[in-house]
């Protein structure tokens, strides 16, 4: 039975959340992404935010600074892919594409699939293969960053893939270990990858229903942190599950098998591992399962398992204190990836085909407040001396304060602290971040083209238009560039 704490009706009242990060008027929206990995944001402003903040810890503005240790070939190429990423219709007519049948005709898969490699794919993933990406971090690191390894593999059904991708997990946390001590911050896994999807589901249908009914048994279930609040959704869940058959635990074992041995890995090379967040319908298994692992692995006063809390769900906040409140009573070292959010197209869609409400905030201000009061939370616990976060926003504002807030704290070189941003996108942010001294990490996916088509395609969605996620990137680019050509001239 998972240990009970109390959840706060308002945790805006305690101390940690009393003492947030004292963000400008939630009025404005930032020149970045308001949304972080994997979201199209809404449209932005052109006006940074850190200048509205009026602190100097971060500065985004000194493009020469900020791109000092990257080539003009390189400048050149990003800004290119940047603004060709801007342009709507050719991004749409390109989604279409990648989605139609056409893709079923060898020929026109060959041209699309070539274009592909050379534009977006080359922009934002690390390589192919894992020496690829190797060479890749080594480059990111040249330029002052570190690289979290992505094998960019999800959603399988297949328990022969299952293994199959346990086994490219593995090659990459030995990648990682083969690269110069801290160049790799992370090795990042999604579960989906190393279980089958249809028995998540079953799995966290379950968790939910014991949530509903806490007599219902769960005999395979082990001791574990809370993986739901007073205000977690359980609409996926209407209709008593039943209980898992014989083979269905057996694989449940055997997939949480192959976590503890990639988690086993990671502890060898010291590399840590971040399980990332997925759909609602299955992140329950996915925390039990991560959480299982955190507190097998978790010791000495270090995370080697980190979890992944998406902000823009209502529960997020509730959760990520329970976790911790847990983990803090059990003694067990846990870390978080702090994130806005993934799905929320479909994770809204689905909500109203059942007739519920999403589980999304209402606005994107609410999803602002929400991280910047989770990151505050974390920042404390690490000045604190538990917990350790990865603060994984493309948001000017969110960065700008929370770098302000880890200066006060007395916290800015702990090691229990990383920024990070997609590879290829908020460079300003990242680079911003190093120069005022942070560990900033790029989230590096690699693997074969045709694996990261899923990625590719939500960083089209996230790139397009001209006020995108990219919009102060491609400005300071823009500048750098006339910067180096006018120098060159004189």
């Amino acid at each position: 039975m998972a240990i009970r704490v109390q959840a706060p009706k308002l945790l805006k009242n305690l101390r940690y959340f009393t003492r947030a990060l004292n963000s400008a008027s939630t009025t404005s929206i930032s020149a970045v992404s308001p949304l972080n990995f994997d979201e199209k944001p809404e449209p932005t402003i052109e006006k940074p935010a850190a200048n509205r903040l009026g602190s100097s810890v971060l500065d985004i503005n000194d493009h020469e600074k900020l791109f000092s240790l990257l080539s003009t070939t390189k400048l050149i190429r990003a800004a290119a892919n940047l603004h060709l990423a801007a342009v709507e219709p050719l991004v749409d007519f390109g989604i279409w594409v990648m989605n139609s049948r056409l893709m079923d005709i060898d020929l026109a898969r060959e041209v699309v699939m070539c274009t592909v490699r050379h534009s977006f794919y080359e922009h934002f993933c690390a390589g192919e293969s894992a020496p690829e990406a190797t060479d890749c971090v080594r480059r990111v690191n040249d330029a002052g960053l570190r690289g979290m390894l992505v094998y960019a593999v999800e959603h399988t059904d297949d328990v022969s893939e299952c293994e199959q991708n346990l086994q490219g997990f593995l090659q990459t946390v030995q990648s990682a270990k083969s690269l110069p001590p801290e160049s790799a911050s992370f090795v990042i896994a999604k579960i989906s990858a190393i279980c089958p999807m249809s028995l998540l589901q079953r799995v966290s249908d379950l968790l939910r229903w014991q949530q509903r009914d806490p007599s219902f048994n769960l005999p395979w279930k082990l001791n574990n942190f809370p993986l739901f609040s007073d205000c977690s959704p359980l609409y996926h869940t209407l209709q008593k599950p039943e209980p898992l058959t014989l083979q269905e635990e057996n694989e449940l074992q055997s997939a949480q098998q192959r976590l503890q041995k990639l988690c086993q890995e990671c502890l060898e090379a010291n590399v840590p591992l971040t399980v990332d967040a997925e759909d609602t319908f299955v992140q329950p298994a996915i925390d039990y399962v991560t959480y299982n692992a955190a507190l097998s692995n978790n010791k000495a006063g270090k995370p080697i398992v980190y979890n992944t809390i998406q902000a823009y769900l209502k529960d997020a906040k509730e959760r990520l204190f329970l976790a911790t409140e847990a983990a803090e009573k059990m003694g067990v070292p846990m870390g978080f990836k702090l994130v806005r959010g993934a799905y929320m197209s479909s994770e809204s869609k689905l909500a109203a085909s059942l007739g519920f409400d999403s589980p999304i905030h209402n606005s994107i201000q609410e999803t602002h407040a929400c991280y910047n009061d989770c990151a505050s939370y974390m920042l404390e616990k690490i000045a604190d001396g538990s917990g350790a976060v990865v603060l994984a926003t493309h948001n000017v504002e969110s960065g700008q304060l929370a770098a302000a807030k880890a200066t006060d704290l007395g916290i800015k070189g702990d090691q229990k602290l990383e920024f990070a941003q997609l590879y290829g996108m908020a460079e300003a942010l990242s680079y911003g971040l190093r120069n005022a001294g942070f560990q900033v990490s790029k989230y590096m996916p690699f693997g074969p083209v045709d694996k990261t088509i899923p990625y590719l395609l939500r960083r089209a969605e996230e790139n397009r238009g001209f006020l995108s996620a990219s919009s102060l990137d491609r400005q300071l680019m823009r500048k750098e560039l006339m910067r180096r050509v006018n120098a060159a001239v004189m």
